[in-house]
């Protein structure tokens, strides 16, 4: 029987095994899908390392370079699968050679190939968010190859069964092969359209977790956290890049008001209710640093740098009083120019309403109420009743909460529009 002694040792190990895949994975992934040209291929070789990892290390000690480690061990496995595979007799001649050159001690090679690792990353991130993906696929597999985290852990973050992430990330990769995507920066011609499909993959995870749209829970911070990181390593990766920055400044910004967006029973708090003694300044002032990053690149901010200057404007005020809603506002017909979006028109609405009144707000909101994108969409309902209520038509205000309630599939934000439509019954 294991003793006391041996079961905290190993448990320890496991521990850091763990932590050393979070750092790692995605080095790692990256770096065999250069030499194997298959994602796929490059995560199950990666997975097989961390196994090997996990059978070693409690026995003889975590290596001096762990990274380096794994990507020897990576490598001897897409050898070994490459040689087992009798098909592909061609790949095998031309990626064993290259695999087996590379393959010298391990440690020296991952050690002195740094700026091969970073152009290996971009090339999985790219890889990994290739627009030919639904958009589901693509925030699976990114999860998985670039953020590290385990299937169990992505289908607990979005609330869908783990088989249900599994076939995603599965088909995801079957979807890449078949459309023989290749491993690889897009060229110039390309390089927009790639870099706006990678942005909104990781909006995507940080929204998911900044405004969970389903299940208990207001927020996911995990999620959240796990966007931020993505969103660093690309600012590291793509230094000269405006939106990256612009991405990077509104995350930054939004997360800062993290611990005040939930009261002590987990109930919503709203914006302009929040204790901003509770924001994390020093967030914001990150926030505001690669605001200035992203505006100091161009003289056209792109849609993030926008949202991030929006979100600049909520952060630099330290009373809800003390917000610039005119230049919120004006900020926000930038966005409708840049995105032409009625979910944008939405936002600009409320702005207006705050600079100008509430009824000016409604006068918008009616105007693209009819739009087809906010069909089902719960918060133009929940912004109807927010104008309707300041203008004093509280049977109307009321209706429009409801409906909002009946919309949205999160139940802390139902908790919050039901409460508002009690309270507007109440009155006599």
């Amino acid at each position: 029987m294991e003793s006391t002694d041996a079961r905290q040792a190993r448990a320890t190990a496991r521990r850091s095994i763990e932590a050393v895949w979070r750092i790692e994975s995605a080095r790692l992934i990256a770096g065999l899908a250069r030499v194997t040209r298959d994602i796929g291929l490059a995560e199950d070789s990666a997975q097989d390392a961390l196994v090997a990892a996990l059978e070693q290390w409690p026995r003889e000690g975590i290596p001096g370079n762990p990274g380096a480690w794994l990507l020897s061990v990576g490598r001897r496995r897409a050898i070994d699968h490459i040689r087992r595979q009798e098909t592909l007799a061609r790949k095998q001649a031309e990626l064993g050679r290259e695999l087996e050159a590379r393959h010298l001690t391990g440690e020296a090679d991952f050690e002195t190939a740094e700026e091969d690792i970073e152009d290996d990353l971009l090339r999985l991130v790219f890889t990994s968010c290739h627009p030919v993906l639904s958009a589901e696929a693509r925030v699976a597999l990114t999860l998985r190859v670039l953020g590290g985290l385990t299937t169990e852990e992505i289908a607990r973050a979005y609330l869908v069964p783990e088989p249900t992430v599994a076939q995603r990330i599965v088909r995801a990769k079957k979807k890449l092969a078949s459309a023989g995507v290749a491993f690889e920066v897009p060229p110039p011609t390309e390089f927009a359209g790639r870099l706006e499909s990678v942005l909104e993959v990781v909006y995507l995870i940080f929204n998911e977790g900044y405004s969970a749209t389903a299940g208990e829970d207001w927020l996911r911070p995990e999620l959240c956290h796990d966007a931020l990181r993505l969103g660093r390593v690309l600012a590291g990766l793509l230094p000269r890049e405006s939106e990256v920055w612009g991405l990077l400044a509104l995350m930054e910004i939004q997360a800062s008001r993290s611990r005040a967006r939930v009261g002590p029973r987990g109930e919503a708090v709203l914006l302009l209710e929040q204790n901003r003694g509770r924001w994390d300044w020093a967030q914001v002032a990150r926030g505001l640093t690669a605001l200035q990053r992203a505006e100091a690149l161009t003289d056209s901010p792109g849609p993030y740098a926008v949202q991030a200057a929006i979100a600049a404007c909520h952060g630099r005020a330290r009373t809800a009083e003390a917000t610039d809603w005119a230049r919120i506002a004006a900020l926000y017909g930038d966005l409708v120019t840049l995105t032409q979006s009625p979910v944008v028109e939405l936002n600009r609405a409320v702005a207006v309403s705050m600079a100008e009144g509430p009824a000016a707000g409604l006068a918008l909101v009616d105007r693209v109420a009819s739009a087809p994108e906010l069909a089902g969409y719960h918060l133009l309902p929940s912004v109807r009743g927010e104008l309707l209520e300041r203008l004093g038509r509280d049977g109307e205000a009321r209706s429009e909460f409801e409906r909002a309630a009946g919309m949205t599939r999160n139940r802390r934000e139902r908790d919050v529009l039901l409460g508002r439509a009690a309270a507007l019954a109440a009155i006599p």
